[in-house]
């Protein structure tokens, strides 16, 4: 376990916003599981050798628990056609047994999260009038939820009524696709699988055209 002490007063608001700690909340501590990413806390004001002794001896065991950093809940967050999703509020509306809901995982400073930003808003004014169609979005650089890992963005997943299995989306971003999607209660249009299946085909072939050595001219050098 390796020990790092940071000055919250010095230029790092990106290093402290990834441990989830802001200048109010000094003195405290956190603990990171490389592996897992997840972070664990000791309560505000509770930083005593005991207290950190025990935190480190429960990650070690596997028996803390891990902590999510999470926004307050904008007052604002369902005023408009894309909801506004976070820590606090995610269970509730994201795994709302009742409603389909279609989740946006971006950073503000993401150039893609940016391209798709309209694309999303239209979508959710075309389903504005669909109670039980829900488009979202979080800022997943300032909160975590326990059932999402994010390792990219933007990440977009659908989180189908009924508790059914959650769905990566991985389909063309335009407002076409998207709403084959929706119509389709969470599947890609069959021509989306189709060109993707195609890809990986395309994509094999030449891992092992490139396997082999030959004199002729391939139909990529023409």
């Amino acid at each position: 376990m390796l020990f790092v002490v940071i000055d919250v007063t010095a230029a790092l608001s990106h290093v402290l916003k990834y441990f989830g700690v802001s200048e109010n909340d000094a003195p405290t501590a956190r603990i990171i599981d490389m592996d897992t990413e997840k972070k664990f806390t000791i309560a505000a004001g509770d930083l005593t050798t005991d207290s950190l002794r025990q935190l480190c001896q429960e990650v070690v065991d596997g028996t803390a628990k891990p902590y999510y950093r999470s926004e307050e809940i904008p007052e604002d967050w369902n005023k408009g056609p894309v909801k506004v999703l976070v820590g606090k509020n995610f269970e509730s509306v994201a795994l709302d047994p009742t409603k389909n809901v279609f989740v946006e995982f971006y950073a503000p400073w993401c150039g893609h999260c940016k391209e798709l930003a309209p694309i999303w808003e239209q979508l959710a004014e075309k389903y504005a009038d669909k109670d039980d169609i829900i488009i979202a979005k979080m800022d997943s650089t300032a909160n975590e939820v326990d059932s999402v890992t994010v390792q990219g963005f933007p990440t977009l997943k659908y989180f189908p009524a009924g508790g059914k299995e959650v769905v990566d989306y991985i389909g063309n971003r335009d407002l076409e696709t998207f709403s084959k999607f929706l119509d389709n209660g969470g599947v890609l249009p069959k021509e989306e699988n189709d060109d993707e299946e195609d890809e990986e085909a395309d994509e094999e072939e030449a891992d092992e055209s490139a396997e082999v050595p030959t004199n002729s001219t391939s139909k990529d050098e023409l």
